[in-house]
């Protein structure tokens, strides 16, 4: 092990601090919790505090759903039109600040600075798109068997929406799910993850400056400790009427189980196992470059980063021998140097996480071809970009989702060996795979158990496709026109005696 550190508060600059800030945001005030307590907040590069929010509970929550709820009793009868000028005067206000906005994801999630202005683009770009798609929310009118009858459908805004955000994107998991819920007509409680309510309080600053009426938008920040109360409220009260949740399968099924006494509607983007499949027909640098891409964004800590790599057997030494070169010059690091790649795990509980799941593939048997530690020379939680191979299906890597700098390296020989392993899994998030061979890419992408599917593809992610898994991944989806249906109900009009 290595000597801890001792930290001190980090100073922001004067052009970040004006979207800093240490209140919650409750019906268009900015207040502290009714305890007064506060909770640090770290960046996970360096360990240094570089702020504090408050440690709120299940009183200062249900003061925000109260607000949710009154505000909607006017906000559900806005004209579309109006609540698209409220989401594009967000976004504008969101593109103005980008820099500032970045480094706040920087600092909070500790992300490079390339990656955290990536994630800012991505965000900004839900607001965008929900803002435009608003106007097109539309019900329908089906003919009648009977003369003097009409009728009409309508989608109706559901009510308050519960939003429960991960940390592993501050930004864009935020924007994802309030963007559609306010385009909808609903009125949002939003809870960011403990490691990361900076942004999402930043993101309230330039809401209300915004004009979004008092109540319409409300954040509400706590410890690790109070986080199951206030999700527990969420789930409880009758005044929440959906709840929209992005994190562990572990934590949804719960979620899943609290909403059904209410019969609530509910949308739960869980815990993935992704495949990354390689068969001999494809480009084998393609390959390796994609899957560089897709498993090392944010340090492994995506739900749909590639968590198991089958290479076909023609194809396997070539393939591991370019991806161990690829790793060799990944960059780790901190700060604002533009060539970081590597930026560290979110907290001791993940790093320890990572660090126990190679230590027990390592101890069954596994072979590790480069990394397999931490890297202390950048900061305690930083993890080196790590390959296994030999894995066996006794190893926790072979069925839990690492969510760190890991790969694990599979041999096939056959396309049914290759989708049978794949989906030899309780998860069903995203999958991926390289291929040249046009007949075998229809065949494996729709055998595939899996809700988002990249053919020779690493970036899946964008605002109008959706977004969401099968199987233990999870219930809907985010993204695209579909994700508005969240937060809608269909409403039937019979007009009869015409």
């Amino acid at each position: 092990m290595f000597a801890v550190k001792t930290f001190r508060p980090v100073q922001v600059q004067p052009r970040t601090m004006h979207l800093f800030n240490n209140k919650a945001y409750i019906n268009g005030e900015w207040v502290s919790a009714k305890s007064n307590k506060v909770f640090e907040v770290t960046n996970p590069a360096t360990g240094e505090v570089i702020g504090t929010a408050p440690d709120m509970d299940a009183a200062d929550a249900q003061h925000a759903i109260d607000s949710a709820s009154k505000a909607f009793a006017t906000w559900q009868y806005t004209t579309a039109k109006r609540r698209s000028l409220y989401l594009r005067h967000w976004f504008d206000l969101m593109v103005k600040h980008h820099e500032s906005l970045a480094k706040i994801v920087r600092l909070e999630a500790g992300k490079p600075v390339m990656e955290a202005r990536h994630e800012i683009t991505y965000g900004n770009s839900f607001v965008e798109f929900f803002s435009e798609e608003t106007r097109r929310i539309q019900g329908a009118i089906i003919p009648s068997p009977v003369a003097n009858k009409k009728i009409l459908v309508e989608k109706q805004p559901i009510g308050v929406a519960g939003l429960i955000t991960p940390w592993n994107f501050p930004h864009a998991m935020i924007t994802r799910k309030a963007g559609a819920a306010l385009a909808a007509g609903c009125t949002c409680v939003i809870k960011p993850a403990e490691d990361t309510p900076l942004t999402a309080l930043a993101l309230m600053l330039l809401a209300q400056q915004a004009g979004f009426p008092k109540g319409v938008v409300n954040v509400v920040t706590s410890s690790r400790g109070n986080a199951p109360g206030i999700g527990n409220l969420l789930c409880d009260s009758h005044l929440v009427a959906g709840i929209s949740f992005t994190g562990s399968t572990q934590v949804g099924k719960l979620l899943y189980k609290r909403c059904s006494s209410r019969v609530k509607r509910l949308a739960l983007e869980l815990g993935g196992n992704a495949p990354f499949i390689v068969y001999k027909s494809a480009d084998v640098d393609s390959a390796v470059k994609g899957a560089i891409a897709a498993k090392f964004r944010n340090s492994g800590q995506a739900c749909i980063a590639p968590n198991r790599f089958f290479i076909h057997s023609d194809i396997y030494d070539s393939f591991v021998e370019k991806l161990i070169n690829e790793i060799k010059a990944l960059k780790m690091g901190s700060g604002e140097d533009l060539e970081v790649q590597i930026g560290p795990l979110i907290n001791q509980a993940q790093f320890e996480k990572v660090s126990s799941l190679v230590q027990d593939a390592v101890s069954k048997g596994a072979k590790v071809l480069i990394g397999g530690k931490g890297a202390p020379q950048h900061g305690r939680l930083f993890y080196e970009p790590t390959l296994l191979t030999d894995i066996k299906d006794d190893m926790m890597v072979y069925t839990e989702e690492v969510f760190g700098p890991v790969v694990n390296i599979f041999r096939f020989d056959s396309e049914e060996e290759s989708v049978a392993m794949a989906n030899n899994t309780e998860r069903g998030l995203a999958g991926y795979f390289y291929s040249q061979d046009v007949s075998q890419i229809f065949r494996v992408a729709r055998k595939l158990e899996v809700g988002i599917c990249g053919v020779n593809q690493d970036m899946l992610s964008t605002a109008e496709a959706p977004v969401g898994g099968v199987k233990e991944s999870g219930l809907g989806r985010e993204g695209s026109h579909q994700g508005i249906e969240e937060f809608t109900y269909l409403k039937y009009i019979a007009l009869g005696n015409l």
